[in-house]
Order: structure tokens, then sequence, then C-alpha cells
């Protein structure tokens, strides 16, 4: 009987853990589990992956290999080119890891150690830079940093569209954001309607009503990440980024409905912490107390 070759088994643990993780959360998947689905030992998963933690790494691995090939191939271009490039390459490549990147958002706190997490930031703030331009002011920088936001966060939160109708939706809406040159003398009014007065129609994306309407608030499709990156935003504030402002005082802020549900799923799956949990929808404990507090008593309809 001749012997599997590592390459292999090494690609049929990667997919039977990728399978297992959206199954059952990656909380909740012991290696064990792996290994029977795969009627091997769990020696034999630790020989290829020392500890789940390598698994994890390993799965988001090609993600941020394409991304970082596609910034490098960027950075050699004319401004607008390169603009163009990482918004169109940014989404293609989304799109390509629709199930590692769902895994991202779930169990983001995860990757908040070690080099993984650095790299992943590094890679958003190169293609923030890349799409606000050279000398670009504050207004234009944080365009850019949403418009990375509105290439990331549809694809998880729209899973069931098909890749070339969520394709066009999303750089239809994100191009309507970046249509007029930002300029920091600009007042917020002037900056909301700026970017088009167009309703979003189906044909059109969540993302074209943000972009027309200005932002809206942090929902389960939203177009802005804590820390301003999409997936990358959430996680540079699950893993203690960049300190963000201290909210004043008074009535937490209200959740949308899809927040609302977003929450209750993580908290009923117990792979979130409440801190977890608010720091993930961009929110304070007391706002996720309130709809989970709620949600038991059935005050709350969604």
């Amino acid at each position: 009987m001749t012997a599997e070759p590592a390459d292999d088994t090494r690609s049929r643990i990667l997919r039977a853990a990728l399978d297992l993780f959206a199954e059952h959360g990656y909380q909740r998947t012991p290696l064990r589990q792996i290994a029977e689905r795969l009627r091997l030992t769990k020696a034999a998963i630790l020989y290829h992956f020392p500890t789940k933690e390598h698994l994890l790494t390993a799965l988001v691995e090609p993600l941020l290999a394409d991304l970082e090939r596609l910034l490098d191939a960027a950075e050699h271009l004319p401004t607008e080119q390169a603009r163009q490039a990482v918004l169109e390459g940014w989404v293609d490549t989304m799109l390509t890891h629709r199930r590692p990147l769902g895994m991202l958002f779930h169990d983001i706190a995860l990757i908040t150690r070690g080099d993984t997490f650095h790299r992943l930031m590094r890679i958003a703030m190169r293609a923030n830079d890349l799409i606000a331009g050279p000398e670009a002011g504050r207004r234009a920088r944080v365009r850019a940093v949403q418009a990375v936001a509105m290439c990331s966060d549809p694809i998880v939160f729209f899973a069931d569209v098909p890749d070339e109708v969520l394709r066009a939706d999303m750089l239809d809406g994100v191009r309507r954001l970046l249509a007029t040159p930002a300029t920091d003398g600009a007042t917020v009014t002037g900056a909301a309607t700026a970017t088009g007065a167009a309703t979003a129609t189906d044909g059109a994306t969540v993302a074209d009503a943000v972009a027309s309407t200005g932002p809206a608030p942090r929902t389960g499709a939203t177009v802005t990440g804590a820390a301003g990156t999409g997936a990358a935003g959430r996680i540079a504030a699950a893993g203690g980024g960049a300190p963000t402002p201290r909210r004043r005082p008074g009535r937490p802020r209200a959740l949308g409905r899809e927040q609302i549900a977003a929450a209750r799923r993580m908290h009923e799956a117990g792979t979130h912490s409440v801190d977890a949990i608010a720091t993930t929808l961009g929110v304070s404990r007391a706002t996720v107390y309130r709809y989970l507090d709620e949600s038991a008593t059935n005050n709350e309809t969604v």
C-alpha cells in the first residue's frame, strides 16, 4: 500500500478544518474532530500542524499572499491606475477567498496575536495609501479607509449573491464614494451629498446607499471597520490596536436589525464574550447587554 503524499494529507486537513470551522466555529472544533473526519489520528494532524493556531494561520495565508501580490504590482503604477487596480483587485481577491474571509469575521479575535495580525494590518495600511494617493488630505484618507471596507464587508454578509453580481455592486458603490475629490474644508453635509444623490435600488447595493447618503449605523454589511479597514479594522480593535476616542456618557446608541441578529448569534454560539461582541460591532458593552437582555425577555423585535 502506497503512503499518501504529505502535501495531499496537509491539503485534506486544511479542507476538513475549514469545513468544520464553518459548521461549528473555531473554538468548538477540537483537533480530534478534524482527525475523526479524515479517519486520521490526532498525532497525524499534529505532525502537520503543531497547534490549532497553526491551522488557522495556514487557512488565512493564501488570502494574505494574494493581497500582498496585488499591492506589490499596484505600487509600480501611476496614481489613478494604482487606485483602480487596488479597488478591483481587492474585490476579486476577497471573492476568491469568501470562505476564509467569513471565518475571519466570526473568529476575529483569534488572529490578534503574532505575525498574522501585524501582517494583515500592514496590508490594510498599504491599500489605504494607494487608494488615497500621494499627499492626500485627511478627508481623502478617510475615504480610502472606507473604500477598503466597502471592498470587503459585503462579501461576508451577502454570501448567497453570485460573485459577478456582488462584484459589480461593490465596485459601483465604492466608485460613487470616490467620485468627487475630497477636500478637508468641505462640510459634512457637502461631503455626504458630493458622492451622489442616488438611492440604492436592486441592480444597486447597500453600498450605493451608503455612498450616496453618508455613513450608516454599523450593521452586518457596513462599510467602516472599527479601525477603518473592514475585517482588518475589526481585528485591530479586537487586538487593541490604536486607541479609539472614549464615547461620551449617556444612553448607548442603537443597533440595526442585522447587528442585533449578529450579536445574538455570537452570544448564543458561545464563541464570543460580550467584550468581543462589542468590539466587533463597534459599540459599548452596555449596548450589547441592552439588546441581549431584551432578547431574553422577548421585548426586542428583530
